[in-house]
């Protein structure tokens, strides 16, 4: 594969299969975890992190997997990358460990690492895989961080932590529906600008 289609991975992740605003998948720690910049950007590292060594280990194992437990083996691997990032973040970043809760053990189900197991990373090579998860862990880490942003912004009158407005802003915005104003609205956006494109 040349390097303009390696690069064709990475750029695919990030706007023509944006998990979030094109493919619509992980909706639930994209609506529950971005309350904040900062939590969405965290979460979506997490969750890349995640992608790109279950891949990585799916394409390298997938030939010797029989196919009736091809499933239950996807997600024992995904499930032991979650495990480590949830170690880690517990002990070298607690702050952001207590803020994601619930929603970093659930990154083992989360659609957008299973679904890219199946179709691509167990017919793909490694280097590809990796691409692969690179580029769609980018794709929703910038989606994430986009709508904490503007619900932060909006709910809170502040960004990445720092409060720029006195005074409190929206409360509808830090709650949930506030989550899905901010979604639709970024969703037509990121359609506008990328068929433009």
């Amino acid at each position: 594969m040349s390097s303009n289609s390696k690069l064709q991975l990475i750029v695919d992740g990030i706007v023509k299969n944006n998990p979030t605003f094109v493919l619509v998948l992980g909706m639930c720690p994209t609506l529950g975890t971005t309350t904040s910049a900062i939590n969405g950007m965290g979460m979506g590292l997490a969750t890349m992190i995640v992608l790109i060594l279950s891949n990585i280990t799916i394409s390298a194992i997938a030939r010797i997997i029989p196919d009736k437990v091809r499933i239950p083996c996807y997600i024992v691997v995904i499930a032991s990358f979650v495990t480590i990032v949830q170690l880690l973040l517990q002990a070298y970043v607690p702050v952001l460990y207590d803020a994601l809760g619930i929603f970093l053990p659930l990154i083992v189900v989360n659609c957008i690492i299973l679904g890219r197991a199946e179709a691509f990373a167990n017919k793909n090579s490694v280097g590809d895989s990796a691409l692969d998860g690179v580029g769609i862990g980018l794709g929703f880490t910038i989606a994430l961080t986009a709508i904490g942003l503007v619900r932060e912004i909006l709910g809170s009158g502040s960004a990445f932590g720092w409060k720029f407005l006195q005074g409190d802003g929206m409360l509808a915005f830090v709650l949930a529906p506030g989550a899905f104003i901010v979604l639709a609205y970024l969703m037509v956006v990121f359609r506008k600008i990328t068929n433009k494109a």
